[in-house]
């Protein structure tokens, strides 16, 4: 992945079109104000977002485990009328 630095004004002035091209070369964007980094930008790829949802939804079960809010598995039958 490549990086490209660009400036707020610059930014706002033709973000269509950085956002495009950074999407279809994979570029990282770094957005400047004076001269200073205050945030970056890069393309998401429908892989990377179906990860990060995966990882929220262990977390979130990992949370429930330690809490003992668990079923097992005759609750499950029971609660899903089989």
């Amino acid at each position: 992945m490549t990086t490209k630095f660009v400036g707020t004004k610059e930014l706002r002035q033709n973000m269509a079109k950085i956002t495009r091209n950074a999407q279809k070369k994979n570029e990282r964007i770094i957005v400047l104000r004076k001269n200073q980094p205050i945030f970056e930008l890069r393309p998401l790829s429908p892989k990377g977002i179906f990860q990060e949802s995966f990882i929220k939804s262990i977390e979130k079960a990992k949370e429930d485990v330690k809490k003992g809010r668990v079923y097992d598995f005759e609750e499950v039958c029971k609660k899903l009328g089989l």
